[in-house]
């Protein structure tokens, strides 16, 4: 059962025999991905604590203050796993969750004094829609598992940076160009089809390029699941999966690469990890 983060802190002291028992900074790389929690966590409102001496997966209650002033109690754990399939900011608390569905205002939390109580926002539960059968989309043609193919419903690139490294890339491998989906053998969400950012079908081979996004919703909490679940369904129908991680995001599989920013220097990086995916001998083919 989690605690308050006094009574885990003091725990913490005992049994690791030190006063301090989380040096600051100690997990700073592991909070690093979730710039919206940094910003959502004050130390004044948790017993002096800073967020980098508290480790991910501490079951323990800490207070959490969003933009518009609410505070509530959560765990890192479920704060982490806060973020729906919702691309907005409200995300992250839940009172502002509720009042961006329509739903009642929840009883907003009082900051608390020293020993005193934590009182935690409670907002009221919207009332949960009948669960319906999953209906797969129709528009999947009908082709082998593994085969690429344009898909009407791929979305458009999110990024200008994954416009422009798909521009350079095309412009370095002589691969066919144009393919936006790849057929699955198992259900994946509502297709039997996956969308990745960039497709090379000679190589079998798809790009990724992960940021945290605008409120920092992108490719954490629940949607990193999602995304390890679409390199599942990648790689079960002979297909390797390079992610590019920006934002400090950390690496989800063998072959994925942590930069800073795309350069020439990045290109040259990726390049080289698709001569460890498929050979040199493959890959220095298609160059151009």
């Amino acid at each position: 059962m989690a605690e308050r983060i006094e009574l885990w802190w003091a725990r913490r002291r005992f049994s690791r025999g030190r006063e301090v028992p989380y040096e600051v900074g100690t997990y700073r790389e592991a909070w690093a991905p979730y710039p919206v929690l940094i910003r959502q966590y004050h130390p004044d409102l948790n017993a002096g604590i800073a967020l980098t001496q508290i480790p991910p997966a501490a079951d323990v209650l800490l207070l959490w203050q969003c933009e518009a002033g609410h505070t509530f109690a959560a765990t890192p754990s479920e704060q982490r796993a806060r973020p729906g399939r919702e691309r907005r900011r409200s995300s992250w608390c839940p009172e502002c969750a509720v009042l961006a569905t329509g739903g009642r205002r929840g009883v907003a939390a009082a900051v608390p004094r020293a020993g005193a109580p934590i009182a935690v926002a409670v907002p009221a539960a919207p009332p949960r829609p009948a669960k319906r059968p999953r209906r797969i989309c129709p528009k999947t043609p009908e082709l082998p598992p593994g085969e690429p193919f344009v898909s009407a419903c791929a979305p458009r690139p999110a990024s200008a940076v994954e416009a422009q490294l798909r521009a350079d890339l095309f412009a370095r491998l002589d691969v066919t160009a144009g393919f936006t989906a790849v057929r699955v053998g198992r259900p994946f969400f509502d297709h039997l089809e996956v969308w990745p950012d960039i497709l090379l079908p000679e190589l079998r081979v798809a790009i990724e390029y992960d940021s945290t996004g605008r409120h920092g919703l992108e490719h954490v909490g629940k949607r990193e699941e999602a995304d390890r679940r679409k390199d599942r369904a990648l790689r079960a129908v002979g297909w390797e999966v390079v992610r590019i991680r920006t934002g400090r995001l950390e690496k989800l599989g063998p072959h994925d690469l942590q930069l800073s920013t795309m350069s020439r220097r990045s290109l040259t990086r990726l390049i080289d990890v698709l001569r460890d995916i498929r050979g040199p001998l493959m890959v220095d083919a298609y160059l151009t």
